[in-house]
């Protein structure tokens, strides 16, 4: 899926980078699958030469990201892809330069160190397809490719797979386009990318979980490997500062790996775990106001489309006035993400998730779950029939930790963990929701003192308007969806 402005210049980079996301379905065919007829127009074929870039150790290949320089009837261009939930994030540089762009380093410096980028596989192919059509509308391409694995300029390997890539539309389309694709013969695709099929690497996959009889701290040593490579996986999309989500998921990498570190408490050494959750708590302090101010331009981008054009003028100017705070944002984050302090506390992070400092204790996975309910549930109980915004954003902050140890306990009690989780999430929700139009009401009213227009004045008093109308949404569901959180906590923790 491509966002129509994904052609736009990249933040902070030179204007030849371009990024785009893609959210694709892939499957499996044998030799003898045919294209169903498919509504819509054929695309032409063409013949893309793709040398794929990595380390001699696979690190890229293993964080599940890509480089690649592809060659197209003499275009040339280096093509970064980076994960990035169930979509990934494409980044192109149109260059003829034989070595991978200095750009592309930058991005990937905790990926790669002072390891060299070698060229590790040469994949030739041919790809036709269809661009499907509904309702007179581009939803999707739908491309089978011929690939060849070269090597000396000869041909090692040859395999065909069949691509559904999302242009407009939703993921219902997508879905419903995989099961017609399934019907002509298509199969389950096994998750190997084409460049792990060239170099005969296994499928990526996360790393089993421990048994739910395992020593407490092999669960505690696993959490903090999974948020660690997701912190990683993230660090390149941040720095880009190109796609909200990827700075996002890094904030909230760096959140869970907080709330391990607090539930296992009783587990570790204090002075090693307070000293790691300090940094963690800088870096979420500097990713936060990038991640704050992305969440109100796409909440006033939504409301702008809403009014009409007179009234829209004054929006777009207070728009921009968040876009240039989000700039200034972005300056501070990457100056921070290149400083030796960063660097320190990724070391540390990577050391922590094989030899924490721990201290001997009979602590169950139960109890660390228990003990940060307790804590929820206190001052929840405690709360009045019209609480402040403060205690609402404090049970806010401690339904995420009561939510990340249950996530932690989850593999050990089952399914009164999942359901807690589940009702956890809904709760951080409404919340959320909350928190933000407080926000969006501040950002609003420092705008406006900035400006003496009376047609200013009216728009501003209307979103102000509008965001305690979201307080008040928020307000009203809150007491049933706490009741309802610590019910499921009880049954779960007791």
């Amino acid at each position: 899926m491509t966002r129509p402005d994904s052609r736009l210049p990249v933040r902070h980079y030179s204007r030849a980078v371009f990024s785009k996301l893609e959210r694709e379905i892939k499957l499996a065919i044998d030799s003898s699958f045919r294209l169903p007829h498919l509504p819509g127009i054929p695309l032409p074929r063409r013949l893309l030469t793709s040398t794929y870039y990595d380390t001699s150790q696979y690190d890229l290949a293993h964080a599940r990201i890509t480089l690649r320089r592809r060659v197209e009837h003499g275009k040339q261009a280096w093509q970064l892809k980076l994960p990035l939930m169930k979509d990934r994030q494409e980044i192109e540089i149109v260059d003829r330069q034989s070595v991978p762009p200095a750009t592309f380093r930058d991005l990937l410096f905790l990926h790669l160190g002072q390891r060299r980028l070698v060229p590790v596989a040469t994949l030739r192919v041919w790809r036709k397809g269809v661009r499907v059509r509904m309702d007179n509308a581009s939803v999707a391409d739908v491309t089978l490719d011929h690939v060849s694995v070269m090597k000396n300029g000869a041909e090692i390997q040859r395999f065909r797979e069949l691509e559904i890539e999302q242009v407009n539309g939703n993921d219902s389309t997508l879905l419903d386009l995989e099961r017609q694709l399934r019907r002509a013969g298509a199969e389950d695709h096994g998750g190997r990318p084409k460049l792990f099929r060239a170099l005969s690497l296994p499928a990526p996959s996360p790393e089993p979980p421990p048994a739910p009889d395992a020593p407490v701290l092999d669960h505690v040593k696993q959490a903090l490997g999974r948020h660690v490579r997701w912190l990683l996986a993230h660090d390149p999309g941040a720095r880009l500062g190109r796609e909200p989500e990827s700075l996002h998921q890094m904030r909230v990498a760096t959140r869970q790996l907080r709330a391990v570190l607090r539930a296992a408490s009783p587990l570790l050494v204090p002075e090693w775990a307070d000293s790691l959750r300090d940094e963690l708590r800088w870096l979420g302090q500097l990713l936060g106001p990038g991640r704050d101010l992305d969440v109100q331009v796409a909440y006033f981008r939504q409301e702008s489309a809403a009014l009409d054009a007179r009234d829209r003028r004054p929006l777009t100017q207070f728009i921009a006035h968040l876009e240039a705070q989000r700039n200034n944002a972005q300056e501070v984050l990457l100056s921070e993400l290149k400083s030796a302090r960063y660097l320190d506390l990724i070391r540390r992070l990577k050391q922590a998730t094989h030899d924490p400092t721990v201290v001997e204790s009979t602590v169950t996975l139960r109890d660390l779950a228990t003990r940060e309910f307790k804590k929820l549930r206190k001052v929840i109980r405690r709360v009045g029939a019209s609480p402040s915004n403060a205690k609402i954003h404090e049970i806010r902050i401690k339904t995420k930790r009561a939510r990340y140890a249950a996530e932690l306990a989850e593999p050990v009690v089952g399914k009164p963990a999942t359901r807690f989780i589940k009702k956890a999430h809904a709760v951080q929700d409404v919340l959320g929701m909350h928190q933000d139009a407080i926000q969006a009401e501040a950002h609003v009213r420092t705008f406006l003192k900035q400006s003496t227009n009376v047609r200013t004045a009216f728009v501003a008093g209307r979103m102000v308007e509008r965001q305690r109308e979201r307080r008040d949404r928020a307000r009203k569901k809150m007491p049933m969806l706490w009741k309802g959180l610590l019910k499921q906590g009880e049954k779960a923790w007791g």
